[in-house]
């Protein structure tokens, strides 16, 4: 399961450079790039949780699971919330009503639930 959040990290890691150079140097006007600033804003910040979540997978003795969700959160999370603000930015039209607000709120439940993980291991030690 690390190794697979690890290869989800350094991917979106890639992607998310990749598209901030292509929205800062691409043919799009402000309101555009300010949507591709953001989304890849978004998705380098979480590609680091993503090697959180890695880290976290390999080592955990408990909680393996609660990780792993955190994990699929911000993964997912990712996809709908910055993959929407591209395609907005790109088509001009939003792939699917909700998605943004949906991706964003898997992005806080992924952290949500590494509070709680953060927080039950705590209590353990």
């Amino acid at each position: 399961m690390s190794n697979a959040f690890l290869l989800f990290a350094a991917i979106n890691g890639l992607l998310s450079v990749a598209a901030g150079a292509y929205g800062r140097h691409g043919p799009f006007d402000a309101y555009a790039r300010e949507m591709f600033a953001i989304a890849s804003q978004y998705q380098i910040t979480h590609a680091l949780a993503l090697l959180a979540v890695a880290w976290l997978a390999s080592v955990a003795a408990r909680d393996r699971r609660l990780v792993a969700i955190a994990g699929a959160a911000f993964f997912v999370g990712i996809v709908l919330f910055s993959g929407s603000l591209y395609w907005f930015a790109i088509i001009g039209a939003v792939p699917f009503a909700g998605s943004a607000p949906a991706g964003g709120m898997l992005l806080m439940l992924g952290w949500l639930l590494l509070i709680v993980f953060a927080v039950r291991n705590w209590r353990r030690s």
